[in-house]
């Protein structure tokens, strides 16, 4: 039997009923049960809808006028947010966002791990979901021979150059790219332009400690010297006494990466500091730290809670880059062994754990599912192992590496629920029961949601 036509067709102009959210925060429509797209859009409100695209199972539509909007719909204080896509969903209220969060957890476990069971627990938001990011790289070009400084529009490398402020920034990263920009701009350094692969400053790197409130600068050039270094620094440094570290950092590849691997400290230290809880970190250019210390502390509290640490318990910490969860776990427990690829993050974890008078972990560069076999035939069994893996997850051979360890709990902390869900589903497969989930609200205004998972061995 011939499959039927689309019941739309491309540039038609439609009135359409939502129903639904994608994972990517598109509200969902159906045409006579054709699913139809469409960005910006609430569940429970009509619209006047553009179609743009039409696939043979589905399509995508443009937000025209929202004739019944939803009470959800909120005005979005961004003055760029329907030009910029960093943030998805700030047309919607917090409260939605967090019960969009939570279902979308809840959908993964069901649809993927097929444990329609487990509880998935109200997502934990922040008080106020606004200006939480400590850090901020953000591209520098030029428009009518002054220096801008901006994100790029959606699917482009065109800066958007009317944008006076980014709402979840700290302010002070915000106030300190645009100091140097217009110091750089009155000193005369050009903007990189990356289609002649010439100009000098590429990107401007700034990193806030949210408690201390030092503050690193990073200038990011082609070029391996940065011109009219001493006035820049001088001019910055007398200006915001908060600055403590000022660094530059050379990429001359045609890449879209924003940091080079040479770097110089040009005044001040290597290093600023900041504390999650109790822990104290010292934080590098290139350091990988949590955007939000005061939601990566409920974050790890929860991890915490779900590992039933004592102190006799002994923990594997896989992917522990530069040991936040481990020094969490360390205050705890009686030994914590940390594996992670990157050789900087396990130099930056010892470190931390000297910086803290921390003397019960230990260290390993290496990938977790090579290193902890090793660890077990040289007679280590933990009680207690936590991953907290990148957004494609876990590979299978760790999975399995960590249930041959045969630990009698595994806390998974995921950025992804749907590889969460997936390597879940394996666990369960060997040996553990997954017993409940708790989502948190890592990244307010956008779409994504970190879980933490507990699952338990079975006897």
């Amino acid at each position: 039997m011939a499959k039927q036509p689309a019941p739309v067709k491309k540039n038609e102009t439609i009135t359409l009923q939502f129903e639904d959210l994608t994972h990517e925060g598109n509200g969902v429509g159906k045409v006579n049960g054709y699913p139809l797209f469409v960005p910006y859009a609430l569940p429970g409100e009509e619209a006047t809808v553009k179609v743009v695209k039409v696939n043979k199972n589905f399509g995508f539509g443009k937000l025209i006028d929202v004739t019944t909007p939803s009470p959800e719909r909120v005005e979005p204080p961004c003055d760029v947010f329907y030009k910029c896509g960093g943030c998805q969903i700030q047309h919607m209220s917090y409260n939605m966002q967090l019960e969009m969060k939570q279902n979308q957890v809840k959908n993964v476990m069901r649809k993927i791990a097929h444990l329609d069971h487990i509880p998935v627990y109200p997502t934990i938001g922040m008080e106020d979901p606004w200006r939480y990011r400590n850090k901020v790289a953000i591209p520098v070009g030029e428009k009518d021979g002054e220096l801008i400084t901006g994100f790029y529009r959606k699917k482009s490398h065109q800066i958007i150059d009317d944008m006076d402020t980014c709402v979840v920034q700290d302010d002070l990263n915000d106030r300190m790219v645009e100091a140097v920009r217009r110091i750089a701009d009155r000193l005369g350094i050009s903007a990189y332009d990356e289609k002649s692969d010439r100009g000098v400053l590429r990107h401007i790197m700034v990193r806030t400690g949210r408690e201390t409130k030092d503050t690193m600068v990073v200038i990011i050039t082609r070029t391996e010297k940065l011109p009219h270094q001493e006035e820049l620094v001088q001019e910055l440094t007398a200006t915001y006494p908060h600055v403590k570290s000022i660094i530059h950092n050379i990429n001359n590849k045609r890449t879209n990466v924003i940091l080079g691997r040479k770097t110089n400290v040009i005044w001040g230290k290597e290093y600023i500091y900041d504390s999650i809880g109790d822990i104290q970190f010292a934080i590098s250019a290139k350091s990988f730290y949590q955007i939000n210390p005061p939601q990566t502390k409920k974050l790890y509290e929860k991890a915490l809670e779900y590992a039933k640490i004592d102190r006799d318990d002994v923990v594997v910490d896989a992917y522990c880059g530069i040991g936040t969860i481990s020094l969490f776990l360390a205050q705890k427990a009686k030994k914590v062994y940390g594996v992670e690829i990157v050789p900087d993050a396990i130099n930056d974890a010892k470190m931390n754990a000297e910086l803290n008078g921390i003397t019960n972990t230990e260290f390993v560069v290496g990938k977790a599912e090579k290193v902890m076999p090793q660890w077990k035939e040289e007679g280590l069994d933990p009680d207690v192992i936590i991953v907290d893996p990148p957004r494609k997850g876990c590979e299978e051979d760790l999975l399995h590496a960590m249930a041959d360890m045969k630990p009698k709990r595994i806390v998974y902390v995921s950025c992804n629920p749907s590889t969460l869900a997936r390597d879940v589903n394996i666990l369960e497969e060997s040996g553990y029961t997954a017993k409940e989930v708790q989502p948190v609200d890592m990244f307010p205004q956008s779409m994504h949601v970190e879980a933490v998972c507990r699952l338990e061995r079975r006897d």
